[in-house]
């Protein structure tokens, strides 16, 4: 081959490469996306200072002993000498709620298992945040606030021993229909608050007593191939949603496995007929979940229940495995909602719904307010999508909500049993190489 011909070569594959890099790189908005999305390395725990064994600092190898506090104190003695890792060996280890403190880590070795408590009076009353409010509640069983540059990582396992919470759940749940997801006392696995530059990654997070792992005003996160599971049979896991994003900017969410009794990826930051001007509250911006599998879960992806304001949300390359609803935005008619420029692309599997709009009124409160709030849907995108599906588009007309500038592109729908997509329910609705059932729409 001529010079000539090596140098067009080379000039159109550098053309094309940097026309898909481009196009990769910009977020819903058209603005550009920070190349730390882009920087994937591994926690390497032998950079993050001096790490405590924590069987050598007088925790047993007893997994029906509970241990909160001989745990805690091996925390303590490393943020007390400066920081480290608290290295959890292999084995099980039982506790109640822990709580990181600055330049303290979690590491769990290959067959470790840090594994919570079944009684709630082994947890913490703490201030928290829960269900778009701060208020006083029980602390999860991994906790850490302002802690700049928390990691947790390894092959172990959060086990959340959440079989028990589930049962009382349900029981209550029965007897008080009315009851709600606080009623039963219950705790988190997860709790990261109020911190930047967080990574967790490699770890099992399992069997959550109520939301599996919940980040509150967290910036720069990155939650990389992690495992998150809760059952939905033979006893269901309630609300045990796999990641609950409250407020927070700057966030990957990469190469995980999520199959939860709930949302796996639910975007939040307050409710209320107020909630926009409360400080404690907030949107979420910047957040990209790519290359992760689904496994059984009432929504891939939804803004809501308590949520203010979600802006440039990216959903691509899924595989789904039994997910009720691939794109779920809930509706508050007593919070003033926006959600704006969300994209979701290159999915392919089962979802029961592939779009889901519709009020949501559970625990609905104006608080003595006469007028309902409404809520702005625009710039959706859902595209080079290949799924099998009920329903295409279960979106329900209301007065409580505008939605504007949605489009469709290059979607393949089969075995849909309510396939129409009502057009005039949005105003600027782009469809383009849209089939259904095998008809183009």
């Amino acid at each position: 081959m001529s010079q000539k011909w090596v140098s067009l070569f080379l000039f159109f594959f550098i053309t094309v490469f940097s026309i898909q890099i481009t196009a990769q790189d910009l977020f819903p908005d058209d603005s550009p996306i920070p190349g730390w999305f882009r920087q994937i390395a591994p926690t390497d725990i032998n950079k993050l200072g001096k790490q405590y064994r924590i069987t050598d600092h007088g925790v047993s190898r007893d997994s029906n002993l509970l241990q909160t506090q001989n745990i805690q104190e091996v925390i303590d003695k490393a943020a007390a000498n400066g920081g480290g890792v608290i290295v959890v060996p292999g084995g099980t280890f039982l506790s109640g709620s822990l709580f990181f403190k600055p330049k303290t880590h979690l590491y769990l070795e290959e067959g470790a298992t840090l594994k919570g408590s079944d009684d709630i009076s082994n947890f913490a009353l703490v201030e928290t945040r829960i269900e778009g409010q701060t208020l006083k509640y029980f602390a999860a069983l991994v906790n850490a606030d302002a802690v700049d540059g928390f990691t947790i990582s390894g092959e172990g396992t959060l086990n959340g021993n959440g079989l028990r919470y589930w049962k009382s759940f349900w029981l209550r749940r029965a007897f008080n229909p009315k009851c709600t997801n606080m009623n039963e006392m219950r705790p988190r696995l997860l709790y990261v608050s109020n911190s930047k530059d967080v990574q967790v990654s490699g770890i099992r997070l399992i069997n959550s007593p109520f939301w599996t792992s919940h980040y509150y005003k967290c910036e720069n996160l990155k939650l990389l191939d992690l495992y998150i599971y809760a059952p939905h049979a033979p006893v269901k896991a309630p609300s045990s949603d796999a990641i609950d994003l409250d407020a927070c900017k700057n966030v990957l969410i990469k190469n995980c496995y999520m199959s939860v009794n709930d949302d796996a990826v639910a975007l939040k930051g307050g409710k209320g007929p107020f909630a926009d001007k409360d400080p404690n509250n907030g949107g979420n911006y910047n957040v990209i979940i790519e290359d992760c599998t689904y496994g059984f879960c009432h929504s891939a992806l939804t803004c809501g229940s308590e949520s203010v304001h979600n802006r440039n949300i990216i959903l691509r390359r899924i595989k789904i495995e039994h997910a009720q609803r691939l794109l779920w935005l809930k509706m508050r008619p007593d919070t003033p909602q926006h959600y704006e420029y969300i994209t979701v692309e290159d999915i392919s599997g089962f979802a029961s719904n592939m779009l889901f709009i519709q009020p949501w009124t559970q625990f609905f409160d104006l608080k003595g307010e006469q007028e309902i709030r409404t809520t702005n849907a625009h710039h959706i995108t859902m595209k080079n999508i290949n799924l099998d599906c009920n329903d295409v588009f279960n979106v329900k007309q209301s007065d409580q909500y505008t939605l504007s500038d949605f489009t469709f592109t290059n979607l393949t729908i089969r075995n849909a049993k309510n396939p129409q997509i009502k057009k005039e329910y949005v105003k600027n609705f782009t469809i383009n190489n849209v089939e259904v059932n095998n008809k183009k729409l």
